[in-house]
C-alpha cells in the first residue's frame, strides 16, 4: 500500500512529498523542496528507508532541500538515487533560477537517472508511470501510479489553475497539450497531488478548471 506524507515547505509553500510503500518500508520524495534535513527525520521517525528522489522540474522550490536531504542520508549510509530529465539540468546547473528571484540554492549531487530514458519507476511493490509533460519547463515530468490512483503533478495543474509559462523554457501550447495528453486521459477518480496548493481529481479539474474545461 502507498502511504503519502505531505510537507509544505520553502519560501513559496512548495508541496514536497514524501511516500513510501508501506510494506518493504522503502521510501521516496518527490520534489524535496527546501528543509531537506526535515524530510529525512521524518521518514527515519515512520521507520522508513528514502533511496529515491524523484523531481518533476528543476526549479529552486522543487529542489532546494535536495542537497540536505543527500548530507542526511549519508550520514545515516543510506545513497540516495537522484531522477530528473535531462531537459531541466540547465535549470539544475543554475540553481533552479533561484539566484535571479533572490534565493541561493545548492542544487545537491547531480542526478543519477535520466527521465527521458526510464518508462517506470518502482517503489517497493509499486509501480509509477514516468509521463513527460513539458510546458512548464522543458523537462517536466508526472509520476501515476495506476494501482494507487494517484498522480504527482508538480507544476503542470493545480486546482483550479495550471503552471506558468514565462519563465526560461515555458510554452503555453506545449502546457495545454500536455495536460489534454497526460492528465486529462487518466481516469476521472486519479487523485492529483501538486507541487502547490491542495489536491484534487481528473474529473474535478475537468469541470472545473477553467485553463482546461472542455479540452
Amino acid at each position: 500500500m502507498l502511504e503519502v506524507v505531505t510537507m509544505v515547505l520553502g519560501p513559496v509553500s512548495t508541496n514536497a512529498y514524501l511516500l513510501a510503500d508501506s510494506e518493504s518500508g522503502e521510501a521516496a520524495v518527490v520534489d524535496p523542496a527546501w528543509d531537506g534535513e526535515r524530510i529525512a527525520a521524518e521518514a527515519e521517525r515512520r521507520g522508513w528507508r528514502i533511496g529515491q528522489a524523484w523531481i518533476t522540474h528543476a526549479h529552486f522550490d522543487h529542489i532546494g532541500g535536495l542537497s540536505a536531504l543527500a548530507e542526511s542520508l549519508t550520514r545515516l549510509n543510506h545513497p540516495l538515487q537522484i531522477a530528473l530529465h535531462s531537459a531541466d539540468l540547465f535549470l539544475w546547473k543554475d540553481g533552479g533560477l533561484g539566484g535571479s528571484m533572490g534565493f541561493a540554492v545548492e542544487s545537491g549531487p547531480e542526478p543519477t537517472v535520466d527521465l527521458a530514458a526510464v518508462r517506470t519507476l518502482s517503489l517497493g511493490g509499486l509501480q509509477f508511470e514516468v509521463r513527460h509533460a513539458p510546458g512548464h519547463t522543458p523537462g517536466l515530468c508526472i509520476f501515476y501510479c495506476a494501482t494507487e490512483s494517484v498522480l504527482f503533478s508538480g507544476d503542470l495543474i493545480f486546482q483550479g489553475g495550471v503552471g506558468r509559462t514565462d519563465l526560461p523554457g515555458g510554452d503555453w501550447e506545449t502546457l495545454l497539450r500536455s495536460i489534454r495528453s497526460q492528465v486529462l486521459t487518466l481516469p476521472d477518480e486519479t487523485h492529483i497531488l501538486p507541487g502547490h496548493g491542495p489536491g484534487t481529481t481528473v474529473g474535478e479539474e475537468k469541470a472545473g478548471n477553467p485553463f482546461v474545461m472542455g479540452s
